[in-house]
């Protein structure tokens, strides 16, 4: 419908539009086609020839023809009258596949969506009467924004950079650089496989490409990332915008998947920002980064307000940061829902309990260290990210099951997007359904304070929960007199059956000094 979100390109684009541009004769060459039909077997054969020549000419439906396809049109796609007709002439009379070239326009008939290239090719909420698309106040700028400004001043102090999309400058903050090298911007069409291999071949030729393509668009070409890149320990720089929910966009644009399919190849980096402060570490990193593939994930939307540093200093590949220190719990999370594990964690010390909160940074190579640091200083590790089962969490998992981690007898979780698509809403929503939201984490991490021993006795805090669980859970018994019958020492048969009760209660219980064998 010549609407397209970034100005097409391409050969088919410009031969369609020359197609379309030619209405007349493609009416005129489908009537010459009826009265064919009319003509006695020896002049219609010629008369068919004669078309052929005609329509070989520039304009005609010819290249598709040449594919086995019958070219019907351009007809006008607003006119349901010859619409119908069409698509009942072409039904009655195909004997192979029929190619309708119908020309449409973008909001027929709502002026606002007519005149607008770039909106409207998505539900959001708008004014009616004027056509303004609802928009929140911004309180930071987006990720996309940042990657789009930052990589336009690294760009400014090394030429080797360049940058590729897939119909989608904007959309990825690509069109800041293009406004300022647009001979070292490359809009591939929506051809992700394309972009991927291209960005290899530049690559391969010295160049530091930046092939820049949403987390979901990116499905498109892995076959590429595989073998055109990974295999060849190319330095593609991956930027993957919209990791995790995106919100109105709903499941088909969801970045659930990415990090399992990328830390799986071998020669791959992959790595996700924190924070956009991090964003701009990261990019530095991918930029200096010329021993193989590597890839960075961020989110949709504005960061979380962080100052960002006047130039990115490059990353150690594979160390993570402590972001808070804590005992007996530690949180290790990877990629923008630090941000969550830190509010889950002062939700978490307002009830008295103070964990660790730790940003792994890199799903791979994965920081060993500080992973088993937090293994054996705490009871429990939990992981936390915005992708799909099978990612960063497993990861995790393979590491200390290869290890021996896992047979220290410590308890390790994964929070994760749940094994299934998520309908659209907004990204809020969408991270309260999957259960991951702040309370969501601090209630599930609630229930991860337990690390082996033969019984407990240390100190048990327990704050009125006479009042939440009447009778501690026990008829007759309040939790005050369960403790004080212990004599200090309270077997797993009993702290067991309480903490759940807590647990699902909904409050939290601090214990100090080694814990009882679940």
């Amino acid at each position: 419908n010549d609407m397209s979100i970034a100005p097409p390109v391409g050969a088919m684009s410009t031969y369609l539009n020359a197609i379309a541009e030619k209405g007349p004769f493609a009416m005129l060459k489908a009537a010459a086609e009826g009265i064919e039909a009319s003509l006695p077997g020896p002049v219609r054969d010629g008369a068919r020839r004669a078309r052929s020549l005609v329509t070989g000419l520039p304009g005609g439906g010819t290249l598709f023809e040449e594919f086995g396809f019958e070219y019907i049109g351009p007809i006008d796609g607003h006119d349901m009258n010859q619409l119908l007709a069409t698509l009942r002439a072409a039904k009655a009379r195909a004997s192979g596949p029929v190619l309708i070239h119908c020309v449409t326009v973008k909001g027929k008939g709502y002026a606002p969506a007519e005149g607008a290239d770039d909106k409207y090719h998505g539900v959001a909420r708008f004014d009616v009467a004027t056509g303004a698309q609802v928009k929140g106040k911004s309180n930071a700028p987006s990720y996309t924004q940042v990657f789009g400004e930052r990589l336009t001043a690294m760009a400014a102090r090394d030429p080797r950079i360049v940058a590729i999309t897939a119909a989608m400058p904007g959309g990825t903050g690509l069109d800041i650089m293009q406004r300022r090298f647009p001979k070292r911007v490359f809009d591939v069409g929506i051809a992700e496989q394309h972009g991927v291999t291209f960005a290899a071949g530049l690559a391969a030729s010295g160049m530091r490409p930046f092939c820049a393509i949403y987390s979901s668009f990116l499905q498109r070409g892995y076959d590429q990332i595989v073998h055109d890149v990974a295999l060849q320990n190319l330095p593609v720089r991956f930027a993957i915008d919209r990791a995790g929910l995106v919100g109105q966009d709903g499941a088909t644009h969801a970045g659930a998947f990415d990090i399992g399919f990328l830390a799986s190849l071998p020669n791959m980096t992959v790595m996700a920002a924190g924070d956009e402060a991090d964003l701009v570490r990261m990019m530095a990193t991918a930029a200096a980064h010329d021993q193989g593939p590597i890839a960075f994930r961020y989110p949709r939307g504005e960061g979380v307000g962080v100052e960002l540093p006047v130039e990115g200093e490059a990353l150690e590949i594979g160390r993570g940061r402590v972001m808070r220190e804590g005992e007996g719990l530690a949180i290790l999370s990877f990629g923008a829902h630090l941000s969550e594990a830190l509010a889950a964690a002062d939700l978490l010390a307002e009830e008295g309990l103070q964990i660790t909160v730790a940003d792994a940074r890199f799903a791979k190579p994965l920081d060993t260290g500080l992973i088993d640091r937090l293994i054996d200083s705490h009871g429990a590790l939990v992981t936390l990210e915005q992708g799909a089962p099978g990612g960063f969490g497993a990861q995790v998992l393979h590491h200390l099951a290869a290890s021996g981690g896992l047979d220290r007898g410590r308890l390790v979780r994964t929070l994760t997007l749940p094994d299934r698509f998520i309908d659209q809403a907004s990204p809020a929503e969408m991270y309260a359904e999957a259960g991951l939201r702040a309370a969501d984490i601090a209630a599930a991490l609630r229930c991860r304070l337990y690390s082996p021993d033969s019984s407990y006795n240390g100190t048990v805090r327990f704050e009125a929960l006479d009042a939440v669980l009447p009778g501690g859970g026990w008829p007759g018994h309040s939790v005050t007199e369960l403790l004080s019958a212990q004599s200090g020492t309270l077997e797993w048969r009993l702290l067991g059956p309480l903490l759940r009760q807590v647990c699902a209660a909904g409050r939290s219980v601090v214990l100090v000094g080694p814990l009882p064998t679940p």
